[in-house]
């Protein structure tokens, strides 16, 4: 997704040392679904299946939270994260937050 920093999920990158640790590079964001795809997604429900347009949402919702981790990451001047994660939570009704997270080392 990113050419200029590399994110791996492992807590190092074989062959290439970790010079500095940065801290946390982390970046959030809360989508919430639209009453036309909760009416759909309740019907869908019943017959099973996939639920296309929230698994949509959700990964748009992971492209946008990977990119601010990425720029958060460049702003502490890393040039690669570790440990990288995603995390997700309802907040309320109908919205979720999506969380991509790891550690902002320069290698």
């Amino acid at each position: 997704m990113n050419q200029d920093i590399l994110v791996v999920s492992s807590n190092d990158i074989e062959g290439k040392p970790i010079q500095e640790y940065l801290g946390l590079a982390a970046g959030s964001i809360v989508k919430s679904r639209n009453v036309g795809s909760d009416i759909f997604a309740g019907l869908k429900s019943i017959v099973g299946g996939e639920l296309v347009g929230y698994s949509k949402l959700l990964q748009r919702a992971r492209d946008d939270a990977y990119a601010r981790m990425i720029e958060d990451a460049k702003s502490k001047g890393a040039n690669a994260i570790i440990a990288f994660r995603f995390q997700t939570s309802t907040i309320a009704k109908g919205a979720s937050e999506v969380v991509a997270y790891g550690t902002a080392v320069r290698i």
